[in-house]
């Protein structure tokens, strides 16, 4: 089946009591059992929503993935892949990634003995460098937030089998619509359910894809475990939305496309970064691995001022956390989204305090390309 199709149909069936076409909001805590030791297969509903289950499907289709693992935020994803380590094991991490994956593992995790290091995650001679003996994950964000590099999947995965280790990619980012890294032999993708898949910002979740049974099983029995689990109505809430991913991802890339050129023609930037671009040092990658470039578009605009000014005067635009929504949204990393990264692995990393993220959202591009503008 096509994209648009299996979005809008995979993991879903009519209610089988009433015929519903939309996948009912199983809203119940406990389930009636037949007698002692025979059930319908759900017995309790932190184990098991019929809900749940097809947003999990339906997902895990979209990334051509076997299982999907639906959770209650994006971190609790990213979470439930240390559920896979034990102390003294060591992962490999790109340098640069969401401020809340930092926060994480730097701060929570490395408690309980579990070692990281990160690094370029674009060279192969780095990665090799600093792969141990009990290493056992390679980590990476493709394209990162917000710098928006690129790794390359394929030598991610080449690199991960010949030394046997596990291999992640986030993918938030691009979401299913535009890059799949199963297909370049990647184990594991995650995404936070709360940017485009569910794409109106009134949702938290987030949720693992795989093709690896064994992966699945100790995920399954972690997420059960651990309880972190979306309500059913988020899980609908994100059902509905998948079924418009197709259209919505190609505006906002349309948009996002016309919003950095207009910032790269303009000179009101003094460097603007989007994958579509040519001026990326990545394009090329970026067409080989991904159908489409997404929604983000970063723009250091080399005067904190300036960038304090945009920040604080746009109308169209909203001064907020998060990405992937409908509406267009902008924010400092800097003092937001990567707060919590020290200021020199920051600096490091380019993220400056004149650096804006755009989440660049489907209103009229005009209107858009006018807010930034009239501030300047």
């Amino acid at each position: 089946m096509g994209f648009s199709t299996d979005a809008i149909h995979a993991g879903q069936i009519p209610d089988p009591t009433t015929g519903a076409v939309i996948t009912p909001i199983y809203q119940t805590s406990t389930y009636a059992q037949y007698e002692l030791g025979r059930s319908t297969g759900f017995e309790y509903g932190r184990a098991h929503n019929f809900t749940r289950q097809a947003l999990e499907k339906n997902i895990a289709t979209l990334e051509k993935g076997k299982y999907g693992i639906a959770f209650s935020s994006g971190v609790a994803a990213i979470n439930s892949i240390m559920s896979l380590l034990k102390i003294g094991d060591h992962v490999i991490i790109s340098e640069n990634v969401y401020g809340g994956t930092y926060r994480l593992f730097e701060m929570i995790v490395k408690n309980y003995g579990i070692e990281f290091s990160w690094i370029d995650t674009n060279s192969q001679t780095e990665i090799e460098n600093n792969i141990r003996q009990n290493t056992k994950i390679i980590y990476v964000e493709t394209p990162t937030n917000p710098m928006l590099v690129l790794t390359d999947l394929r030598m991610i995965s080449s690199v991960a089998k010949k030394y046997n280790l596990i291999s992640v990619c986030d993918n938030t980012f691009m979401s299913p619509y535009f890059q799949n890294p199963l297909d370049f032999g990647i184990d594991i993708v995650i995404h936070s359910t709360t940017k485009y898949l569910n794409g109106h910002s009134d949702v938290i979740g987030g949720v693992i894809v795989t093709n690896d049974e064994e992966i699945q099983n100790k995920i399954k029995y972690f997420q059960r475990a651990s309880g972190s689990i979306p309500s059913p109505f988020d899980c609908w809430l994100v059902l509905r939305s998948t079924k418009t991913l197709a259209v919505r991802m190609k505006q906002h890339e349309q948009n996002a496309l016309q919003f950095a050129k207009f910032l790269e023609q303009s000179g009101i930037a003094k460097k603007v970064i989007y994958p579509g671009l040519q001026s990326h040092p990545q394009y090329y990658l970026a067409k080989q691995q991904m159908r489409g470039f997404g929604g983000i578009v970063s723009a250091d605009f080399g005067d904190a001022q300036l960038a304090r000014k945009i920040l604080n005067g746009v109308k169209v635009f909203t001064l907020a956390e998060s990405l992937g929504g409908v509406e267009s949204l902008v924010c400092q990393p800097f003092s937001m989204t990567h707060g919590s990264v020290p200021k020199d692995k920051k600096e490091k990393l380019g993220i400056t305090e004149s650096l804006i993220r755009f989440s660049v959202g489907l209103e009229d591009i005009e209107d858009l390309i006018e807010d930034i503008q009239n501030l300047i």
